[in-house]
């Protein structure tokens, strides 16, 4: 498939006055096209099924070079699935995608494809470790979101523990950080590990809690919260 064909598909499922709306909602400076989040899954859905791994690169790259937003979001999903193998040139290509992010929206369809990669192939969590140190704030959110995987492990294996510690550790680097992103991100993955492994969370707010923003640790304790009443 083409650029301009991907892109003409995109276009015709614009709906009047979302690109305007989602403009402000999201805080695009980029182009934004106005199409919905179910006509970019049915569009990207067909294309997966369509086209071979290398188109699929080709594609994902051409469209995130446009830097309009549904079609690099449209990138994302194009990468977006449990299987794939060979898997390292999809791994690359999302990971040099990276430091691109600068927005919530687009970084978090990025690494919901990332978490598939990251957890066919765990060792990759030595590359996500150099995420941490970046000058770059959405890089360093990164990851934290595409590690969130290992907070829904109900019986988690001694290195999956592992894991869990180490982005713990991460955490607790990015504690005094007062990005509101980062805050948040801390929250969201105390939150889902909460729900898996209470008290590994509740010993990290009882040592960090004090540090975070108010809004991030009620976010974070509201599971322990809930089961405390």
């Amino acid at each position: 498939m083409m650029l301009k064909d991907a892109l003409a598909a995109l276009k015709a499922d614009i709906e009047p006055g979302r690109a305007e709306k989602s403009t402000a909602y999201h805080k695009q400076s980029r182009e934004v096209l106005g199409v919905p989040n179910p006509a970019i899954n049915a569009l990207t859905q067909e294309w997966r099924q369509n086209l071979n791994l290398e188109a699929r690169l080709i594609l994902a790259d051409e469209l995130w070079k446009t830097d309009i937003f549904e079609a690099r979001i449209s990138a994302a999903k194009l990468l977006t699935q449990a299987r794939i193998n060979p898997d390292q040139a999809v791994w690359d290509m999302i990971a040099s995608w990276v430091p691109d992010f600068d927005s919530w929206a687009i970084a978090d369809h990025v690494c919901m494809a990332g978490r598939k990669r990251l957890t066919a192939n765990p060792a990759r969590i030595d590359q996500v470790v150099g995420w941490t140190q970046s000058d770059h704030m959405w890089t360093r959110r990164a990851a934290l979101v595409v590690t969130l995987p290992w907070t829904q492990m109900r019986y988690p294996k001694p290195d999956e523990i592992t894991v869990r510690e180490q982005v713990l550790g991460w955490a607790a680097g990015y504690i005094d950080d007062r990005d509101w992103f980062i805050q948040k991100a801390i929250a969201w993955w105390l939150r889902d590990l909460s729900k898996r492994d209470a008290d590994r969370v509740q010993a990290f707010l009882e040592t960090y809690g004090a540090r975070m923003k108010p809004f991030a640790r009620h976010e974070a304790a509201k599971h322990l919260t809930a089961k405390n009443q």
